[in-house]
């Protein structure tokens, strides 16, 4: 028994740390491509829209063609009022996102993405889905003071860049909450690769707009080499980070995915600074940013006293594995918004929702 719990143990870390590994890995990888001092690629459209068309098309061969995972059943009438306007969203986040490594440093950006329960909960007091509380809103208001001490400190500011990546935050976090109102009111759950087969051709086509516009004049005018191997390797990190992230919420708690945020946000301001010299961090960086996190861990704390609060009191009947597959049941079935979502810059499609896994499991133990 102990030796099952170890394995358990060192796989659930292993997973963890895969996440970790990934998540900074394809931040750095984006930086150093789009950077005009590293491979020089200053195209974030373009580079947005290879992601989108390699995800799509790994998600088809996946569903249509293997039939390794089977379809949702989508309607014309949901594509157009749900899946439509969540693309479009989740494109201008990562076409905002990416733009913003052009003009200021991974660190600070680290930094302001702290920001993103603030826009959260603005987007959701706004749409109607969450009630304005005086205990978050304090919290909001520390991670707000938190960013603006950590800005003032940043040598390199950047008030183009700082735009591109606060408004990349708030279209990620309006997509969450049309998320929760449009999907999951209509009772549709998508899992990773049903997500991707759906949402990344719409965002591609989105996408195709502003980069007519931006980026095809740039393209036809500036000798750019296209390296495969540098976009095949950058897209297959992206698409595998999704996989990450599903598989990380499977074996984890909300906790241990909180701390594991936290963990590799600071890992990332560290790495960075190595990678890219050019990111200088100062004390008043660090002191802001400290801030800031204090917020958000206080926000967490909030938000997991919450989902237990909501938890029946079955719960404690039933052993610890058997409840932690509930749980990831119950998020499949649509309960997320009130719950923990795990939601990563560079693979935002993915929240806690998980697919037939948890099903599996919690048959397996009924069953027994």
């Amino acid at each position: 028994m102990a030796k099952m719990i170890n394995k358990t143990l060192l796989l659930t870390y292993s997973y963890l740390l895969i996440y970790i590994l990934l998540s900074s890995g394809v931040i750095l990888y984006n930086k150093w491509v789009l950077s005009p001092k590293y491979f020089n690629f200053p195209l974030p459209i373009t580079l947005t829209m290879i992601h989108m068309g390699f995800s799509g098309f790994v998600a088809f061969l996946l569903i249509r063609v293997f039939k390794v995972v089977s379809p949702v059943k989508m309607t014309f009438e949901i594509y157009v009022t749900c899946v439509v306007p969540i693309s479009a969203f989740f494109a201008s986040s990562l076409w905002f996102g990416n733009t913003a490594y052009l003009h200021i440093s991974v660190a600070f950006i680290q930094m302001l993405k702290a920001l993103m329960p603030v826009a959260t909960f603005i987007m959701a007091v706004v749409c109607g889905t969450d009630k304005a509380r005086c205990d978050v809103f304090m919290n909001m208001l520390l991670v707000s003071v938190g960013v603006v001490v950590s800005s003032y400190g940043e040598i390199n500011f950047n008030i183009i860049g700082t735009v591109y990546q606060v408004t990349g935050i708030f279209a990620e976090a309006l997509r969450l909450v049309l998320t929760q109102v449009l999907l999951q009111k209509k009772g549709l759950t998508l899992n990773p690769v049903t997500s991707l087969y759906y949402i990344a051709p719409c965002s591609f086509v989105f996408l195709s707009l502003p980069w007519y516009v931006l980026e095809k004049p740039n393209i036809e005018v500036s000798q750019i080499q296209f390296n495969f191997w540098i976009f095949f390797s950058n897209a297959l990190c992206a698409l595998a980070l999704n996989f990450s992230i599903f598989l990380v919420i499977g074996r984890t708690g909300a906790v241990t995915i909180r701390v594991a945020g936290v963990l590799k946000d600071w890992i990332l301001i560290a790495l960075s600074t190595v990678i890219f010299p050019e990111s200088t961090i100062t004390g008043l960086n660090i002191i802001g940013y400290a801030i800031a996190l204090c917020g958000v861990v206080m926000y967490n704390y909030i938000k997991i006293k919450d989902v237990k609060a909501t938890q029946p009191i079955t719960d404690s009947l039933l052993p610890d594995r058997i409840t932690k597959d509930w749980k990831a049941k119950s998020s499949s079935d649509g309960e997320s918004p009130r719950g923990i979502e795990l939601v990563d810059e560079e693979a935002p499609l993915i929240t806690s929702r998980l697919s037939h896994i948890g099903r599996t499991q919690l048959g397996t133990h009924t069953a027994a």
